[in-house]
């Protein structure tokens, strides 16, 4: 296939990201027509299948697969994972059975419009944080100039597939190889950082690497599995504010802030009564990020109207089931932290709301602490765990 097939495959991917509202800038268009996408995938991805209770990450080596086919995987608007557990695709030896993805080429559309919504320009100083495949410091490159352009990568791996992907696709932007969450202080102050990790808080180191006046577009989530994309101004002094942003945005959580190990667990008796909420509302996508800012200590383990909460650190446990005679659910609470109050609370009080969409919160950063609230920023909030 040939090099005006794959423009010709990437301009149509483009119309369709015009077509659904994703793109507007021009510059970032002109972006989405210049990178080479495949470039940046590497030698291999690994492809995802789904029997019951598992997922079987099978991975595909570009040498093995027609260039028609390569192209076409390309220019889907479609995530493709890279490494999984720390191995990249191209080192597996064969078809991985569950695991964590490490790595991943986030579909075009959420890199483009994240970089549209920052309001990546010609001349602003960039900081990616999660370089990745090395897809989005590309981008960036195009619309804002390499010269601006700083990229951190905290998987050494990861980082030198990007160095190499962006060598040959012809940027050289400056390639840091660190814990994006310091952010990079040598090349600050910048106008905009975005983050294509999640974060459980905002580092305040990180915040005073922006210039007053800048933003920070980062997902906050946690270990309750929920995501939230935030654009917050900052105004310096280590104060920030803004508001979540519709839609539906996750990425992989920042690994220093990922949840402690544990081995097996049991699930022991404790106090029983009926529950105040349908559980199944943690599987909503925002009834999910209120339980987690209520418990966020707690990992989440189960779905539906059985959920399962587990606190490592205090050996707190909450589990949820269908009440015996049908009517309503049954919740068992052990340990010192009352996680299912936590969450009836929040949740109710998200309900006297009307319920809204995240895009209703907002966030306030200041040197005292780090809040999310709803409705208006006075309003009813919880406090991120710093």
């Amino acid at each position: 296939m040939t090099i005006e097939t794959a423009a010709a495959l990437r301009h149509r991917l483009v119309e369709q990201l015009v077509a659904d509202g994703v793109l507007h800038d021009p510059e970032v268009r002109r972006a989405a027509e210049t990178v080479p996408r495949e470039l940046f995938l590497g030698p291999a991805i690994y492809k995802p299948s789904s029997p019951p209770g598992v997922t079987v990450w099978t991975p595909t080596r570009r040498d093995d697969t027609s260039t028609d086919e390569w192209l076409r995987l390309t220019y889907q608007d479609q995530t493709w994972v890279t490494q999984i557990d720390g191995v990249l695709a191209e080192d597996a030896t064969g078809p991985v059975t569950g695991g964590s993805p490490t790595s991943s080429s986030t579909l075009p559309g959420v890199v483009l419009w994240m970089i549209e919504q920052a309001g990546v320009a010609r001349g602003k100083r960039v900081l990616i944080i999660g370089t990745g495949t090395g897809l989005s410091t590309a981008y960036a490159c195009e619309v804002a100039g390499e010269e601006n352009v700083t990229s951190v990568e905290t998987d050494p791996a990861a980082a030198e597939r990007a160095r190499k992907a962006l060598a040959e696709a012809g940027y050289a932007p400056t390639l840091i190889t660190a814990d994006g969450l310091r952010g990079y202080p040598e090349r600050a102050p910048y106008d905009i950082v975005i983050a294509f990790c999640s974060m459980r808080h905002v580092p305040y180191g990180l915040l005073q690497q922006i210039e007053t006046g800048g933003t920070l577009l980062v997902t906050l989530s946690g270990w309750g599995v929920a995501h939230g994309l935030v654009r917050l101004a900052v105004e310096g002094n280590g104060v920030a504010e803004g508001r979540f942003l519709p839609g539906y945005t996750s990425f992989m959580i920042a690994r220093p802030h990922d949840r402690p190990p544990h081995g097996p667990f049991e699930l022991l008796p404790g106090e029983e009564r009926p529950s105040r909420i349908d559980p199944a509302l943690l599987d909503d996508w925002t009834g999910r990020f209120v339980g987690q800012l209520a418990a966020p200590s707690a990992e989440r383990l189960g779905m539906g109207a059985e959920q399962i909460l587990l606190d490592v650190a205090t050996g707190s446990q909450t589990r949820t089931r269908p009440a015996a005679d049908g009517k309503g659910w049954t919740v068992v609470q052990r340990g010192p932290l009352n996680l299912w109050t936590a969450i009836e609370d929040a949740v109710m009080e998200w309900q006297s709301y009307g319920s809204p969409h995240l895009s209703d919160f907002g966030v306030t950063i200041t040197p005292d602490s780090q809040k999310v609230w709803l409705d208006v920023p006075h309003g009813s909030s919880w406090t991120l765990p710093i």
